[in-house]
């Protein structure tokens, strides 16, 4: 048996969640970023994250991604632990899509060849069979017709359109989702979160870092609080408006 195929010893992770974290501990230097912190994201589910800025929030997804070292705890992947230091990163980030809040588009490439790189190059597939999927996918986030186009050609809501679809492109497991509407003007905000409605009426699994509460309450399964480094309070997102911690309602300004 591999090390990519070893179940996680020690800790008891949920063999059946699509993700599942145990004790999970990022430090920079002095600073504890996240602390004993404890999260499962079930199958077709989907976890908004919420928190005040330096909650943590953007870390947890990058060490999901294995972008951020983990100084203690276990991150598991369909029950297999991924923080193994012999786990091939590639291949567990291959099973993931990323979506960061400055939509990361190579500005050289055309939208249809940054769908594409990681079809062909990571996973292998035929440059038409990708190419096919991409301008499906481009259709989808409403972008039909501009596989041709440059980043720097399209508005920031198209850009992270195109962010998105690049993530569903290669079928992840879990999609991650990173502050995608902070870089946006308001007026883009709304376009964005309602291709992300779409996305989640597929059955996607889904963790969602966000401070767009209407966002949380409409797509969302299960909203988790950060703070302090761990999930504070979790529940459905009627706790945003009857929030059971004082550190959630001070979060929402109650």
């Amino acid at each position: 048996m591999s090390a990519a195929d070893a179940p996680v010893a020690g800790l008891a992770v949920d063999p059946t969640a699509v993700l599942s974290v145990r004790g999970l501990r990022v430090s920079f230097g002095d600073h504890v970023v996240l602390e004993r912190l404890d999260l499962d994201v079930a199958e077709h589910e989907c976890v908004v994250l919420l928190g005040a800025s330096g909650s943590g929030k953007s870390t947890l997804l990058r060490a999901v991604d294995l972008l951020e070292e983990v100084d203690d705890g276990v991150v598991a992947l369909r029950g297999v632990d991924v923080t193994d230091p012999r786990v091939d990163a590639d291949t567990v980030r291959a099973r993931l899509g990323l979506v960061f809040q400055a939509y990361n588009l190579f500005d050289h490439l055309t939208l249809l060849d940054n769908l594409t790189l990681a079809p062909r190059l990571v996973h292998r597939r035929p440059r038409a069979e990708a190419e096919a999927d991409a301008v499906a996918m481009l259709d989808r986030v409403g972008l039909a017709g501009r596989e041709g186009a440059y980043p720097g050609q399209l508005s920031g809501g198209q850009q992270q359109r195109a962010a998105i679809a690049r993530a569903l492109l290669t079928g992840p497991d879990l999609l991650l989702l990173d502050e995608v509407t902070s870089a946006l003007d308001p007026a883009l905000v709304g376009e964005v979160l309602d291709i992300l409605a779409s996305v989640r009426a597929t059955g996607t699994t889904m963790l969602v870092a966000t401070h767009e509460l209407g966002f949380a309450r409409r797509v969302a399964d299960r909203v988790c609080f950060l703070h302090a480094g761990r999930v504070w309070e979790s529940g459905p997102p009627s706790i945003i408006d009857d929030p059971g911690t004082p550190e959630l309602a001070a979060y929402l300004g109650g």
